[in-house]
């Protein structure tokens, strides 16, 4: 048999107010980054129910913010692997820079597409 929980008062005047608190959550100092966010934003937009039940359950923070460490930790690892696959060296910083920049935003572009498809707007 499930014990319930008392809720405990305390006086302000002539009135009694419960003393309610939120429970604490998961990662509280964590800054949420652009693929939490986008993460967030896909879930209220498109996925309302499964938004809502993870908002009452207290477990969207958690979510949110592992889903952005996550996608971080993968654009990290495919920009990785990118330039290990191609002709890309880092002494073109120096000789030809803007082929160099080139290159590495469209590593960063091919990486985010790839996490959006696989991981954010699922």
């Amino acid at each position: 048999m499930k014990s319930k929980k008392q809720i405990t008062y305390h006086k302000e005047g002539d009135y009694l107010i419960p003393d309610l608190s939120l429970p604490p959550t998961d990662y509280p100092d964590y800054i949420l980054g652009k693929y939490g966010r986008l993460r967030l934003q896909f879930l209220k937009e498109n996925k309302p129910i499964i938004y809502q039940e993870m908002l009452l359950n207290n477990s969207l923070r958690k979510h949110i913010v592992e889903t952005d460490m996550e996608a971080k930790k993968q654009i990290e690892d495919l920009i990785t692997h990118f330039k290990k696959h191609s002709n890309l060296t880092e002494n073109m910083k120096d000789t030809d820079l803007l082929y160099w920049v080139g290159t590495m935003n469209n590593f960063k572009n091919q990486a985010e597409e790839i996490v959006f498809k696989e991981l954010i707007y699922v």
